[in-house]
């Protein structure tokens, strides 16, 4: 906004939303400014001593589209142990993964026959509720059953 008559101090005012990447550069004799993140509503003036025309472009805003990265990956694992028993495992698989009985059943003989089986690919918050959810339950029905969280490598 400026103010005065055909010439007038530069005097500019910006509003800016939360979180907003702004990158100024400011022509003229005015000083550049760096890119910064917003971190709240706030209002930025700027000013210059000198005299600027009616037509001066003296301030140029580019807004910057925030940068997305995909959250890491993690696999929900059971390990094998001796004494629960598959009916239970299978239980397990269809209750806590959603996996119907022949599904169920493959996993867990991957879990009977390699060690382990996996039950799922989550995000990290996610496969970690699962596991303590799976780990818990076992206890509840006093099984050793194991579940464990394990990261996926950038492939």
């Amino acid at each position: 906004m400026l103010v005065g008559s055909k010439k007038r101090k530069a005097v500019r005012k910006l509003r800016f939303k939360m979180n907003q990447k702004i990158k100024f550069s400011l022509m003229n004799k005015y000083e550049f400014l760096p890119s910064f993140n917003v971190g709240s509503n706030f209002e930025v003036i700027l000013s210059g001593g000198d005299s600027l025309p009616d037509n001066s472009g003296d301030v140029a805003i580019q807004t910057a589209d925030p940068e997305l990265k995909r959250p890491s990956l993690f696999q929900v694992v059971l390990m094998n142990d001796d004494f629960t028993p598959m009916e239970f495992v299978v239980y397990v698989l269809e209750q806590f993964f959603a996996m119907n009985r022949e599904k169920a059943t493959q996993v867990m003989l991957n879990v009977h026959t390699k060690g382990k089986g996996i039950c799922g690919v989550y995000t990290k918050d996610i496969a970690e509720t699962k596991a303590a959810l799976v780990n818990d339950f076992s206890r509840e029905n006093q099984h050793p059953l194991l579940c464990e969280v394990e990261e996926i490598g950038d492939e």
